[in-house]
């Protein structure tokens, strides 16, 4: 029996790096982690990373997995979102992961409006 694959199913390993999009076009950053819900198995939040030079002084962005929506033509991701909404987003560095607590999450979705 041959397996054949499903376009709406994708590796995680796929997801990161790819690109992240404003509604303009312009490129916001790339995804780097995805937070997934351990009791649900759904994807939470997308961590994109934004700013900095090769991965150094890079601030990681959560941003609600749903706000994102793939775009073939653009071969990632766009998301309501400026530049200017994201410089008061929640964020963090590489070497200071939050607790994805309910206070984090709450704070994360109150900001983009869930």
């Amino acid at each position: 029996m041959a397996l054949t694959s499903s376009h709406n199913v994708i590796s995680s390993d796929r997801v990161e790096g790819t690109g992240v999009y404003n509604a303009a076009g312009d490129k916001l950053g790339t995804i780097d982690d995805l937070m997934i819900d351990k009791l649900t198995g759904q994807v939470r939040y997308a961590v994109m990373e934004f700013g900095g030079f090769l991965g150094i002084g890079t601030d990681r962005y959560p941003i609600p997995w749903n706000m994102l929506k793939y775009d073939t033509a653009q071969d990632g991701y766009v998301v309501p979102i400026d530049k200017a909404v994201l410089e008061g987003a929640p964020r963090y560095t590489s070497d200071r992961v939050p607790d994805y607590d309910e206070n984090y999450s709450s704070a994360i979705n109150k900001y983009y409006g869930f």
